[in-house]
C-alpha cells in the first residue's frame, strides 16, 4: 500500500475544474512545484482560502504557471505611490491593474481617479535630469 498525497488523489480521480475544462493534474500536469500565497498575492489576488483552492484543497496549480507573466507585465508598470505624469494630468500611481496594462492615478489638482494606459504617461529619462542643457 502507498500513500499519495491530495494533489496525487485528485489527478487519479479526475474532475472537472472551475474553468470548466479538465484538472491539469488529470490531463496534462505531471509533476506538482510548490505553490505559494505569495504567488497569489503578486497576482492581486483576493486571499480568499476557498477561491484559491482547487479541487484537491491545496492552492491552485495554475498560480504558478501564471506567478512568472504576472511578474513580466507588473515591470513595465509604475509601483503604487510612486508619483507619475500623464497627459492626462500628474499626480500619484494608486493602483495597477497589470493585465490591462494600466494604472489608476489620483490626480494632484482636482483629486479625482483616472486610468491611464502606459502610452499616455509622460517618461522619464534618467539623463534628462541628470544635467541640465546646454
Amino acid at each position: 500500500m502507498k500513500q499519495i498525497g491530495h494533489r496525487d488523489e485528485t489527478k487519479v480521480v479526475g474532475a472537472v475544474g472551475p474553468c470548466g475544462r479538465e484538472l491539469c493534474c488529470s490531463s496534462w500536469l505531471r509533476d506538482f512545484d510548490s505553490v505559494t500565497v505569495k504567488m497569489a498575492r503578486e497576482q492581486g489576488l483576493a486571499l480568499n482560502p476557498s477561491r484559491l483552492a482547487g479541487m484537491c484543497g491545496r492552492l491552485k496549480c495554475c498560480l504558478r504557471y501564471e506567478y512568472s507573466t504576472y511578474l513580466e507585465l507588473k515591470r513595465s508598470l509604475p509601483n503604487p505611490g510612486k508619483r507619475v505624469e500623464s497627459v492626462k494630468g500628474n499626480g500619484k500611481v494608486v493602483r495597477q491593474n497589470i493585465l490591462k496594462q494600466t494604472v489608476l492615478i489620483q490626480l494632484d489638482e482636482e483629486g479625482g481617479v483616472i486610468e491611464v494606459t502606459m502610452d499616455d504617461l509622460v517618461v522619464k529619462r534618467a539623463d534628462d535630469s541628470a544635467s541640465p542643457p546646454e
